[in-house]
Formats: C-alpha cells, sequence, structure tokens
C-alpha cells in the first residue's frame, strides 16, 4: 500500500496507521541525526535488572531522555552520576511504546577538566566520610618483604625503573600482574589485580601471597590517569589485607588512591626506595652492631673484674679476725686463774688468823666446820673456770671452721668462675646468630643471581625484540622485517645491516 495514497476517495489527506507513522518518524530522526554529540547535566539515572542504564540529559530549558545499553557500558569508562556535566556521542531514535525520541548512547565524557575535579571532590567527600582516608587503617610497611607483587603496565618505562632500583638496593622476588594503565578497562584491571594478589595463598611455594604491592604508573593528564580516579580501585585499595604503596605518577600528581593508600610514593622508583632498605647499609649495620657488642660484654668483664679485685682487697682475713680473740680469751683465762688462786690464798689466811684467835671448842668446830665448806667449794670451783674455758674454746673453734669454710674470697672464686663461663656461652651465640644472618643474606643473593634472566640466555636461551618490545610468537616475528636477537653475550640485529649501508 502507498503511504501517501488516499483510503478513500475525495480526501486529500493520508491516513497512516500508528505503526505506520511511528516508523515513518523513526526513519526521518535515525536519517537526520545518525551521529550526535550532546552537552549536558546528568539528571534521573535508573539501573534495572536487565544491566541497562536510562538517564536524562538537561539543560537550563529542556529534557533529553538517553540509554546506554549493557554491551555498550563495557566500553565507556565513566560511571553516569547525577549532576555530572558530560558530553554524549551516540544516535537519536525513537521509542514507539511511549511516543518519545530518545539518545542511545556510545561514549561518554565529562564536559572538561572541571567537570572531572568537581566528580573527583565529591568522590573523595564521599570516601572520607566512610573513614577509608583515615589514619588508624593506614598499615605499617613490612621492613624486608620476602615477596612484592607490582600492578602496572609490563611493556611501560615504570617496571624497568622499579626492578633497576630493586637490584641497586636489595633484590627480592617480584610478582608482576600486567594491567592497562590508560583507558576504559584500567580500573577494571587494577582492581582486579588488587583482589587478585590478596586472594594468593601465603605457603604456596610457585605463587607465594606478596607481602607488599605497588600500584604503579608514569605521568600523564588527568584523563590519563584518570583509571585511578575510579571508585571501584580506590575501594580494592582499601579492602587490601596486603600493603599496598601508590605510585601513580609525578610528584605533582593526585589521584583518589592515593589517599586511600597505606604509603604515598611521588615517583614509581621512590616507591621502590620505600619498599626496600640498602642491602649494603645492613650489612655494615650488622658489622657495627656486632663489635659494639663485643666491645660492651669485654668492657663489662673488665669491669667485675677489677671489682672483685678490689672487694678481696678491702674485706678482711678470717684469720686476722679470730686470732685477736682468742690471744684475748687466753689472756681473760689467765688472769681469772690468778684472781682465783689469790683470793683463795688470802680467805685461807683469814681463816687460820681466826682459827688462833678463837680458842673454844665449839668455835674450833664452826671454824672446822668452814673450813672443810670451803675447801668443798674451793674443790667444786677449781674445775668450773676450766670447764667454762674449755667449752668457750671448743665454741670459738666451731665458729671458726665454719667462716673459714664460707670464707669470702671462696665465694668470690666461685662467682668469678660462673661470670667466665657465661661470657664464653654469650660469645658462641653471638657469633652463631651473626653466621645465621650472612648464611641467610648469601642465600637470598643466591636466590636473586638464580632468577636473573642472564642466566637463563647463558643456558641457549635468547630474546627477541623489535624497538624495545618484545616478540613473543612466531606470527609477530614474522611481520617484521628486521629483528634484534639478545644472546648471552651481546645482541644482534637479524637481518645484518651491511657494513656502510
Amino acid at each position: 500500500m502507498d503511504l501517501f495514497q488516499p483510503s478513500r476517495i475525495g480526501e486529500n489527506t493520508p491516513e497512516f496507521s500508528v505503526s505506520e507513522i511511528s516508523t515513518a518518524i523513526k526513519r526521518v530522526i535515525e536519517g537526520e541525526f545518525d551521529r550526535v554529540r550532546i552537552k549536558g547535566e546528568v539528571g534521573r539515572v535508573s539501573r534495572p535488572r536487565s544491566g541497562h542504564v536510562y538517564l536524562d540529559l538537561k539543560d537550563d530549558r529542556s529534557v533529553l531522555s538517553a540509554v546506554i545499553w549493557r554491551r555498550a557500558l563495557q566500553e565507556i569508562a565513566l560511571d553516569p552520576e547525577e549532576g555530572l556535566e558530560v558530553v554524549a556521542s551516540g544516535r537519536l531514535t525513537t521509542y514507539a511504546g511511549q511516543s518519545r525520541y530518545q539518545l542511545v548512547i556510545e561514549k561518554l565524557q565529562l564536559a572538561g577538566a572541571g567537570a572531572m575535579m568537581m566528580m573527583l571532590e565529591k568522590r573523595k567527600a564521599k570516601l572520607a566520610a566512610e573513614g577509608l582516608f583515615a589514619q588508624e587503617r593506614k598499615k605499617p610497611l613490612p621492613y624486608l618483604p620476602n615477596v612484592i607483587g607490582i600492578v602496572t603496565s609490563s611493556t611501560g618505562a615504570v617496571i624497568r625503573d622499579i626492578l633497576h632500583r630493586f637490584r641497586d638496593r636489595f633484590p627480592r622476588q617480584v610478582l608482576v600482574w600486567p594491567v592497562s594503565v590508560q583507558g576504559s578497562t584500567c580500573a577494571k584491571e587494577v582492581s582486579r589485580a588488587i583482589a587478585g594478589f590478596n586472594q594468593f595463598l601465603p605457603n604456596d611455594v610457585r605463587l607465594p601471597r606478596p607481602d607488599l604491592l605497588i600500584v604503579a604508573r608514569g605521568g600523564g593528564s588527568v584523563e590519563d590517569l584518570w583509571g585511578f580516579n575510579e571508585e571501584n580501585v580506590a575501594r580494592a585499595v582499601a579492602n587490601s589485607e596486603i600493603v599496598v604503596i601508590s605510585a601513580v605518577g609525578h610528584e605533582t600528581d593526585v589521584t583518589l588512591i592515593d589517599f586511600v593508600a597505606d604509603v604515598r610514593a611521588p615517583t614509581p622508583t621512590a616507591a621502590a626506595e620505600l619498599a626496600v632498605p640498602v642491602r649494603a647499609n645492613l650489612l655494615f649495620t650488622l658489622d657495627e652492631l656486632g663489635l659494639r657488642n663485643k666491645r660492651g660484654i669485654t668492657t663489662g668483664l673488665k669491669q667485675r673484674r677489677q671489682r672483685l679485685r678490689d672487694l678481696d682487697r678491702i674485706l678482711p682475713r678470717a684469720n686476722n679476725i679470730f686470732d685477736m680473740r682468742r690471744q684475748r680469751l687466753d689472756i681473760t683465762s689467765e688472769k681469772f686463774l690468778r684472781s682465783l688462786t689469790h683470793n683463795s690464798q688470802t680467805r685461807r689466811a683469814k681463816l687460820e688468823v681466826m682459827i688462833s684467835v678463837l680458842r673454844s671448842r665449839t668455835i674450833v668446830q664452826i671454824l672446822r666446820n668452814h673450813m672443810d665448806r670451803t675447801a668443798s667449794l674451793r674443790a667444786r670451783l677449781k674445775g668450773i673456770p676450766l670447764r667454762i674455758i674449755q667449752d668457750r674454746r671448743e665454741n670459738f673453734d666451731q665458729q671458726l671452721r665454719r667462716l673459714n669454710h664460707s670464707r669470702p674470697s671462696n665465694d668470690m672464686t666461685r662467682y668469678f668462675e660462673t661470670l667466665m663461663a657465661l661470657s664464653s656461652r654469650l660469645d658462641a651465640a653471638k657469633w652463631t646468630r651473626l653466621k645465621a644472618c650472612r648464611t641467610q643474606l648469601d642465600s637470598v643473593g643466591r636466590m636473586h643471581a638464580s632468577l636473573d634472566y642472564q642466566a637463563t640466555l647463558e643456558r641457549g636461551y635468547a630474546i627477541v625484540r623489535k624497538d624495545g618490545r618484545l616478540i613473543s610468537s612466531k606470527v609477530l616475528a614474522e611481520r617484521e622485517k628486521s629483528l634484534e636477537i639478545e644472546f648471552a653475550d651481546g645482541k644482534v640485529e637479524f637481518p645484518k645491516k651491511p657494513i656502510g649501508g
């Protein structure tokens, strides 16, 4: 049926069905506005379970409905949010079910650096309110990590600079997770790499879990670095159980993950310097501490020996102490015997005088009784001082033997022997510990040498490159006219350049 043929005779106005007019309008709009770029502010945003995104683009006077199909979302790096000023590219079409037209968005960008910074500040305020920037959430850097994971591009200069700095300072085992560092897939790949490293098992021999992660990229514009300002990347860094160093851009470049990461490095090279110490400095410090420890032990032993000698000179000898008391006891005993004998003789003379004076028999008898009693007492008293003196001599001899057995000089000799034994044990433990540390350092050095690709080249392998780019397959090699082949003893170009050519 001709679309413009009147349905009834006598009428000039064509008659359409609803579907016919909708199709005609759709054909006109899609033909006139096949490719358009529209600038506006994002209004209402709807995300149904189908995976499509429905939104409004508006300015101060009009509103335009728009849709982003699920398959197109994978190519769009920007997540539409209400209030953003954007530039949408796509085609206009109609939706007959509601008699309206809409924009099918195929590309979505922020409208200028101002809009990007406004969006960045909005995200920063949101994450700060959740506490992701709090200092108490930051984890300290491990002093000497065994395994270091690096999230960056595998072909850029950043990874070469980091590995070169590791070789200069302290070689470590490095695991590289290659990602895109700009573009629409950057944020997804970086967040997936951080989450992937956290899923490694700590005791896995082939792929051990890193002790430290470095997220690195060289400098660039705000648009180039925008992948590291995405919210999913910031949350992946915040949820990481492994310590993360952010090394994105140069010192003046600031991204969202710089605030969430445990440590921010101004450059990728600075991140490598923060990750590992200088091995030569550690060896020097270890030797210096060993010498200080040895000097401290030697000085302490000398001081204690001198103190023992001083105490030995000051303390008196036990024999000298008891010789004076023994002599005093002998003198006292002699004086006591002489006094007792003199007292007995004096009383006897006095009694003899009294007997010559008294003439009565009773008195004589009384005197005799007193004399007998005196003689008895004298006999008893004669044995008492000797017993006392003997008991005291035995007591002093016993105390002298006890003091000789526990003389201070004996204790000092025993303490000195114990001190010398402890000193020998401490010296042996110190040198055993130093030997173990040196053995561990040598083992790490041999591991680094075994992992160096130069050792692989010396076994007969070679590396094929084209303008510094690695050629890893036959198909890529056949496309190139000339190749650079690196052997263990140098590099050659194939085919060779003619001499003088």
